[in-house]
């Protein structure tokens, strides 16, 4: 019940507590209040103190409000805020009365909405502004949103997006960013605005506070995609595609925003380059919009998008970032760009090379013929072209079917990285006998089979690279170090064509080498090892590990099946791993380093513990604030506060301290309160806020949940433990050994590779587990 008020200066005097019946409301509780006074300021300026009954709704709360104070107005024409202009609502009011938070009766969300449409309207560039940056902080609550978009705001905010500039339109963009966020409301927004925001990005002359909010509504409008949406199918194509239920945002996507992108070819280009702003807000946004670009493409347009992304250099932006970041914000983004690009190479290695079909094949293999400078023969078996390069036939697509694409472009890099030297090369080979000949375009391929299982190129969305791998995003690079480095250990070693699975093997062994500690090596130390390593001292080393290791695991159908097996421990570990979300833990309440004061790490908080649950439809993070750690029940009813996990466009870690001095009955690792903690994390949003600052108890809590909310994503986001990578890789090779050893119990021998067969002479037969003799 919310009680009488009183003047705070009247000394000696209580506010006592209203016991009567809420006007429109029976079987209010009575008996004295109990909770502590919370002061109440009016629109004209008085302050009073009030006792809150916490079970009354907010509603019920003003309406108690304006009868003590006898307002003239109804009680629908106010809402209550906090000093930071927090909106009480009936889940957070309990909140509010344990803190004793001071609160202001102001105009309500209908009142409010309709001032900013107005002002809105009017354009009058003073009042304009202020309208625009009250509406970035309303418009992120459900009542003012709904308000406003019922008043035809959306319209209104649009028509200053294309009007306005400068300041003005940043502030208008913020609020529409900050719109965005909600999961309706915004669903008729028409090409010519995609492209207002296209051409706003795309401009050298929009300021940095401009191209932040557009950069992180164009990525929203990638994510709408009906593929994300939840609801029915359409059928009818090869992949099911939900069909939005009406007035679902989810109406967008890729193919929409990239349409309007074309018409801007300067786009993305802009984008890249702004990797390397001084701006580290800047730098985030562009790298989040480009890994949402790159997690949404649809097939249809993906290999156009990631070629011109490729002829942007992206990769050699994003390992500039790698080296030189320091924000640990970026850290997530860019282990997210390097699982799309594992993805992608997946694609590409997967993708059937098709010379018949698709000119880009044709162009790269005739390229690469044509580096090679021979010239093409008959001979009683057929013609004798592609074998001269080291193919074992003639059937290019048969050659390139293991490495796909991937291989194709391989080869043509080594090709083209030095013509000369590619030519000098094949002429050396063709010169010598054919059992001596290096078989060139075979051991591309191997190259490239060694280096997708070192990085653990098995398939898209089950990556679990922890660290930074900048080698890797120069895959092409690395693959033409290790083919000169075959080349050498095949002439120093004399060697002929029975001799290859051995320097395959030499190869393998100076790539796990080369590319050891990758995050922190220098390329130049990388270069060292491929090309000036000695042979004796190469064959001595893989000797020893031969000693250690079982050359069973390196033949083809073993690799295979240890692919398998990891994407199936992966999906293991990721069911585990949101289980974890599902049952909920405490952590402790933190504060991200940057926010922190110096005086705040002696300070203990009202109430430094959490426990966090998230629902089991997985879509909502439940939790509660205690002083104290708390039995809490199964389900959500001991969790008042909740947010969306689709907010959370990046979990980043170790960005968190704590007060640690005034909590000393925690079992949680104490640091410096100016140091941040390795076990915490932060649950950031597109509009720059924080849902949550945690810190967790161990450093397995701390990989469950980090990796587990990664996890929950839709484009399978990135592992950030070590713990959980190891744990996949762990139960991928036990998965394997027990494979393994049923195989040897039953005395199977595993071959290097697999060669069909010729095809049947005739069509008309079928398989019968019957004698062959057995009359029908």
């Amino acid at each position: 019940m919310a009680a009488t008020t009183s003047n705070p200066s009247a000394s000696g005097t209580n506010p006592p507590a209203l016991n009567g019946p809420v006007p429109g409301q029976s079987g209010t509780k009575q008996g004295k209040a109990t909770v502590p006074t919370n002061h109440v300021t009016t629109k004209d300026g008085i302050t009073v103190r009030a006792r809150i009954d916490p079970t009354l709704t907010v509603e019920d709360v003003i309406r108690q409000l304006c009868l003590n104070l006898k307002l003239k107005d109804p009680p629908a024409m106010f809402s209550l805020r906090d000093e930071d202009d927090t909106l009480v609502t009936t889940g957070n009011l309990n909140k509010m009365i344990k803190s004793r938070a001071n609160l202001k009766l102001v105009s309500s969300s209908v009142i409010e909405a309709a001032d900013i449409i107005e002002k809105l309207n009017l354009r009058e560039d003073k009042n304009l502004k202020l309208a625009l940056f009250s509406l970035q902080k309303f418009i992120k609550e459900e009542q003012f949103a709904h308000e406003f978009l019922k008043r035809g705001g959306l319209k209104e905010l649009i028509d200053v997006i294309y009007s306005s500039h400068g300041n003005t339109l940043a502030y208008a963009l913020v609020a529409m960013q900050h719109l965005m966020e909600l999961d309706y409301g915004w669903h008729n927004l028409d090409e010519e605005f995609i492209f207002r925001v296209v051409q706003i990005l795309s401009s050298d002359q929009s300021l940095i506070n401009v191209c932040r909010p557009a950069t992180a509504v164009l990525k929203k409008l990638v994510e709408a995609d009906p593929r994300n949406a939840t609801g029915p199918t359409t059928a009818g194509s090869s992949r099911s595609i939900p069909r939005p239920p009406p007035g679902s945002v989810y109406v967008y996507g890729f193919a929409v925003v990239f349409d309007q992108m074309r018409q801007v070819p300067r786009l993305l280009e802009t984008v890249v380059n702004r990797l390397g702003s001084a701006d580290t807000a800047l730098t985030l946004y562009s790298m989040m919009l480009i890994n949402s670009l790159l997690s949404n493409a649809d097939d249809d347009r993906w290999e156009e998008f990631v070629n011109e992304l490729e002829r942007l250099n992206v990769r050699k932006a994003v390992v500039r970032l790698m080296s030189s970041h320091t924000i640990e914000d970026l850290t997530s983004s860019i282990l997210d760009f390097q699982a799309n690009m594992i993805r992608v190479t997946h694609r590409r290695k997967t993708r059937f090379v098709d010379p018949a079909k698709e000119p880009s094949h044709l162009a790269a293999l005739e390229f690469i013929w044509d580096a090679s400078k021979l010239s093409e023969e008959e001979q009683p078996d057929g013609p004798f072209k592609w074998r001269k390069l080291g193919f074992q036939t003639e059937d290019i697509s048969r050659e390139f079917a293991d490495v796909g694409v991937l291989g194709l472009d391989c080869l043509k890099h080594f090709a083209s990285k030095d013509p000369d030297y590619f030519a000098t090369v094949v002429t050396e080979q063709i010169s010598r006998p054919p059992e001596r000949r290096c078989p060139i375009a075979r051991a591309s391929n191997e190259i490239v089979e060694l280096l997708s299982e070192h990085w653990a190129i098995f398939a898209p969305g089950y990556s679990t690279l922890t660290t930074f791998q900048p080698f890797f995003l120069d895959y092409h690079k690395v693959h033409a170090l290790a083919m000169q480095f075959f080349l050498r250990m095949w002439n120093e070693s004399g060697s002929s064509v029975v001799d290859f699975t051995r320097i395959v093997a030499l190869t393998r062994s100076q790539v796990g080498v080369a590319l050891r500690r990758e995050n922190v090596r220098p390329w130049h130390e990388v270069q060292e090892d491929f090309l000036e390593s000695d042979y004796q001292a190469v064959r001595e080393r893989q000797m020893k590990e031969l000693e250690e290791e079982d050359d069973l695991l390196s033949k083809v159908p073993v690799r295979n099946l240890r692919a398998k097996l990891y994407k199936e421990s992966y999906e293991f570990v990721r069911q585990q791993r949101i289980h974890c979300l599902t049952q909920g833990a405490w952590f402790m309440n933190a504060r991200q380093v940057t926010a922190l004061n110096p005086r705040d790490g002696i300070r203990r908080p009202a109430r430094p513990w959490r426990f966090m649950r998230l629902d089991t439809g997985l879509k909502y993070m439940h939790y509660v604030d205690c002083p104290v750690k708390i039995p809490i029940r199964a389900g959500l009813e001991d969790l008042p506060e909740r947010f969306e996990i689709s907010q959370v466009t990046e979990v980043a870690t170790g960005t968190c301290a704590s007060p640690h001095h005034a909590i000393r009955d925690t079992d949680i690792p104490q640091h410096s309160p100016s140091m941040p903690s390795p076990l915490s994390f932060s649950l950031l949003t597109a509009s720059d806020g924080s849902l949550a600052d945690q810190i967790a108890p161990d450093v397995q809590r701390w990989a469950d949940w980090t990796d587990g909310l990664n996890m929950l994503r839709r484009d399978g986001g990135h592992v950030a433990s070590g713990e959980t990578a190891g744990f996949v890789q762990a139960l991928t090779e036990i998965g394997l050994k027990i494979k393994l050893l049923d195989l040897a119990g039953e005395k199977v021998e595993i071959p290097s590779g697999l060669v069909a067969g010729p095809p049947p002479p005739t069509s008309d037969f079928f398989f019968s587990d019957l004698p062959y003799d057995t009359q029908i």
